[in-house]
């Protein structure tokens, strides 16, 4: 066996070899087991193709092994899975699909391990390697899947618009292993995707974000999206990025590309970050731009109000993507609308108040803010950016300072709606929500100091302008 495997990796797949030469069934290893161990990326499960009735033979290896690991079926699929030390092994019998023009869903004939690596996506997953004891260790490769491995070409084993109209969430895969790998998809292939771009239409919504999100977690995710958008593959099924696209001019004044802007921002904060939501909220922090540009006579362009505009956008987007509408959206929601907030802190006449409404309102999530401001400072003038930088270090001192002196950041302030309503006698009101408000708000403005009794004083001050007395 040329690939590098464990001894213990070695003993598994020899023992799975005896149990299919046992049952008399041709057995390979496949996929992508096979393709990660030749370029050395770590692998957590194994494919195992056979001759014959899949179910069976997991049913014998797990026979081999004390404690017998459960074998897990699924009679319809004919596939059978089962652990060994925390190590997955699928088992699926060798079979021939054929496609319904509407249904990603294959029809499925018993086929032989040429049948099986025809209908694989790639030519580096449809390696695979003999396990009987004839021929254990020998790579059966009729695509060149081992030369394309070496290249890092990506390329589909036959016409890649049969490959990719019968089941187009290859189209994301491709592109997601493009990103992954940073392999070249080649040429071929990638105009396929281009001509089928609209058959994703069959796919779940669900398939294509769990794709989409394999990407964005990628080393680097702005591989993926420029072939997204070359391919014309974004503006299906997911146009209010491409939208982003494009840099207009009037009068010879022109505003930056911000989709390509958007995938600079979205690299820094991958360097630095592997939280999938920070990373979806860089790739949203400027989504409101488009909604919000208008030319301004001797200004130029402007985007006023779009970290607002994207703010209200992020649900509408995770609806559609079918992305969590929980703590996550929220957490995305509160990084698009404050993304602006700390640059502009780095001006010296920004008082501590300001700093302090900062640190109350990213509250927990500051740390990740930042990591989102600092990467949204992109220039091809480099002064330029290390001045930018050298600013936002001074916010973030400064913001250490106030923080230290008046511990606002998770901060509830010290009279809170049930004192309101148990002072004044009343119920759940709007004067309630008044008087709650104008105290935190004074608190953050440093108008009195943040002690009970200083807001419990100015409570007083303020139900009496509403007209309330304490009973």
């Amino acid at each position: 066996m040329d690939i590098q495997c464990s001894e213990w990796e070695l003993d598994l797949f020899k023992k799975i070899g005896a149990a299919a030469d046992k049952l008399q069934m041709p057995c390979f290893l496949i996929g992508g087991f096979v393709r990660d161990k030749l370029i050395n990326r770590a692998t957590k499960d194994a494919d195992i193709v056979c001759v014959g009735d899949g179910i069976q033979l997991a049913q014998e290896v797990a026979n081999l092994f004390q404690p017998k690991p459960n074998v897990h079926f699924f009679k319809t699929f004919g596939t059978a899975q089962i652990k060994v030390n925390d190590f997955d092994i699928e088992f699926v019998g060798a079979r021939k699909e054929s496609y319904h023009e509407h249904s990603r869903k294959p029809m499925v004939e018993n086929g032989t391990i040429e049948d099986d690596q025809n209908r694989r996506d790639f030519t580096i997953n449809a390696l695979a390697i003999g396990l009987n004891k004839t021929n254990f260790g020998t790579l059966v490769d009729p695509f060149d899947g081992l030369l394309d491995l070496e290249n890092k070409i990506l390329r589909t084993p036959l016409n890649p618009d049969i490959t990719f109209s019968d089941d187009p969430l290859r189209m994301m895969r491709c592109i997601r292993f493009a990103s992954q790998l940073g392999f070249y998809i080649e040429e071929q292939t990638f105009l396929a995707i281009e001509r089928n771009k609209d058959r994703i239409a069959i796919v779940s919504q669900e398939r294509i974000t769990d794709e989409l999100n394999k990407i964005i977690a990628s080393p680097k995710p702005s591989v993926g999206f420029d072939l997204l958008f070359k391919s014309k593959l974004l503006s299906v099924i997911f146009p209010s990025m491409q939208a982003l696209s494009g840099a207009e001019y009037v009068d010879g004044l022109g505003h930056k590309d911000n989709f390509y802007h958007t995938l600079e921002v979205l690299d820094n904060t991958a360097k630095q970050s592997t939280n999938l939501w920070l990373r979806w909220a860089a790739i949203l922090h400027d989504i409101g731009k488009p909604a919000t540009k208008r030319f301004e006579e001797g200004h130029g362009w402007t985007f006023h109000g779009h970290e607002v505009v994207g703010m209200r956008m992020v649900s509408k987007i995770f609806k559609q993507l079918k992305l969590p509408l929980n703590e996550h959206m929220k957490y995305v929601e509160k990084l698009v609308l404050l993304h602006l907030r700390p640059i502009s802190l780095s001006r010296d006449e920004i008082t501590d108040a300001a700093m302090r409404r900062l640190l109350f309102d990213a509250g927990e999530d500051l740390e990740d803010l930042m990591i989102l401001c600092k990467s949204d400072i992109t220039s091809k003038n480099q002064a330029k950016v290390k001045r930018f930088l050298a600013n936002f270090d001074l916010v973030i001192e400064r913001l250490k300072i106030v923080e230290e002196k008046d511990k606002i950041r998770n901060w509830q302030p010290p009279i809170d709606g049930a004192i309101i309503m148990q002072t004044f006698q009343l119920g759940p009101s709007r004067e309630v929500g008044i008087i709650k408000t104008a105290v935190r708000e004074a608190i953050l403005d440093g108008l009195i100091e943040n002690n009970y009794d200083a807001a419990f004083e100015y409570m007083l001050q303020q139900a009496a302008e509403l007209g309330l007395k304490k009973p």
